[in-house]
C-alpha cells in the first residue's frame, strides 16, 4: 500500500510541476485579456455542474458552480475567462451533458447552450 501512496504522490507532484491542476486552473490568468462565456441551459432539467479548464490541463476540474447552485431550464450563467483555449462542459445529475473545446478571443462574448 505504501508503494501505491508514493506513486500517487509522485503523479500529483509531476502534474503540479507541469503546470496542470486538478481543479481545472484559474479562469483568469494575470495580465491576459479576458473574454465572456455565457452558458445557457437549453435542457429540461437543472444543470448541476459546469466544468471549465485550460485546454492544456489533464482534467475538466471541479464544478464551477457553488454547492447547491444550479442553472434552471432557460436560464444562463456568465463566466469571465482569460482569452485562449478552454475545455467547457456541463450537465445535470442523471441527465444530459455536453462538452466542447473552444477558443475565446479577447473581448469576445461566446454563448454555449447545453441541451439534452
Amino acid at each position: 500500500m505504501n508503494k501505491l501512496i508514493a506513486l500517487g504522490l509522485a503523479a500529483v507532484t509531476a502534474v503540479t510541476l507541469a503546470g496542470c491542476s486538478v481543479t481545472g486552473g484559474d479562469l483568469i490568468r494575470p495580465g491576459e485579456p479576458t473574454a465572456t462565456l455565457i452558458i445557457i441551459n437549453g435542457s429540461y432539467g437543472y444543470l448541476d455542474a459546469i466544468v471549465i479548464s485550460d485546454c492544456n490541463n489533464f482534467t475538466y476540474g471541479f464544478n464551477r458552480l457553488s454547492d447547491g447552485d444550479s442553472i434552471a431550464p432557460g436560464d444562463a450563467r456568465t463566466f469571465t475567462l482569460s482569452s485562449g483555449c478552454w475545455d467547457v462542459g456541463g450537465g445535470e445529475l442523471g441527465g444530459g451533458e455536453a462538452y466542447e473545446r473552444m477558443n475565446l478571443a479577447a473581448g469576445s462574448v461566446t454563448r454555449f447552450t447545453i441541451t439534452e
